[in-house]
């Protein structure tokens, strides 16, 4: 029997006027694995987290947690999740430890271990009113908050903004730990190094829409692998080959160092050539999460997603507005 996806969303359209935020967008978690939602600002990452928030009503497309609409179904599913913004706010005259329980209560407990010691690895002191705090600090009172909770489903957005490196990795473990309990994670990001650490599985988003979708493995499959040789014969024939793009050489010592990138399909053919022309050494390595990032927003220049980020800023007005009518 098939496990009910944590999050299933299917050809999602919102718009706000003119501006399309999210444009048939498709995105599914499944019980247990931690879904990386990559996309730069604007993209209509935090439009699609407000939909499955319940905070926006789509125009059209299925939003579901845990088999129940998102929008009709908002109050029972957000008993079973968690969900830490980018920019967290936070009650002026309450403390960081109040703060935290209040949250808790609103989901039904807080485990008082755990609690204490993530208040620790985070460095955290929570007697501090909240209005004393930096933007830092108010990240680790959601994250302490969200870690302690027994839910099923984590929905991070931007969640390590104004964190130090080494809080950083904390978040990471706790992230790990939290998927391995068997807790659903959505950890949207433009950090690609984050991402690429902890995610099982990733979907690139690009004006509101999903471009690339998968394991780390899968999407590297679909690209290509960056190759450095160094031979004794002349490596010229090798341009030709099937798959092979971005060719270059240089003398080096004992030969000729050759650089070039290889279609993953095609590079049996190419390591074969290589060793017929007296080997002396080589590198390959699969693309980094970046270098897949950047196939599909290399071509962006500063200023080009203004339109998008002017949908955000609007999604996330009429987030407000609806919040607060609800």
């Amino acid at each position: 029997m098939t496990a009910t996806p944590a999050i299933e969303i299917h050809d999602l359209r919102k718009s706000f006027g003119r501006v399309q935020a999210l444009d048939g967008l498709d995105l599914t978690v499944q019980p247990g694995e931690v879904a990386g939602f990559l996309g730069p600002n604007g993209a209509g990452k935090s439009t699609a987290i407000r939909v499955l928030l319940g905070l926006l009503r789509a125009d059209s497309g299925t939003a579901r947690l845990f088999g129940g609409d998102a929008w009709r179904d908002a109050v029972e599913l957000h008993r079973r999740l968690a969900y830490v913004p980018g920019d967290v706010s936070l009650w002026p005259n309450l403390t960081g430890g109040e703060a935290i329980d209040f949250l808790g209560r609103l989901r039904g407990t807080v485990d008082k271990r755990r609690k204490a010691d993530l208040l620790e690895r985070f460095e955290l002191d929570p007697t501090k009113k909240a209005r004393t705090y930096s933007k830092g600090n108010r990240q680790k009172v959601a994250l302490v908050a969200a870690f302690s909770m027994d839910v099923d489903l984590l929905i991070l957005d931007e969640p390590t903004s104004g964190l130090d490196p080494l809080m950083e990795a904390v978040f990471t473990e706790y992230v790990r730990e939290a998927a391995a309990a068997g807790t659903s994670v959505l950890l949207s990001s433009h950090i690609l190094h984050e991402v690429e650490k902890v995610c099982d599985t990733v979907t690139i988003i690009r004006n509101g829409t999903s471009v690339e979708s998968g394991t780390l493995d899968e999407l590297r499959h679909l690209t290509r692998s960056n190759v450095t040789a160094v031979v004794s014969d002349d490596p010229s024939g090798v341009r030709g080959l099937a798959g092979v793009h971005n060719f270059a050489t240089a003398p080096a010592d004992g030969g000729t160092r050759v650089t070039f990138d290889i279609d993953n399909a095609q590079v049996g053919p190419a390591m074969s050539q290589l060793t017929a022309l007296g080997l002396h050494s080589l590198t390959a390595a699969p693309p980094s999460l970046e270098e897949l990032f950047m196939r599909h927003y290399g071509d962006v220049l500063p200023g080009a997603e203004s339109a998008d980020d002017g949908a955000d800023d609007t999604a996330s007005a009429a987030a407000q507005g609806t919040a607060g009518a609800r």
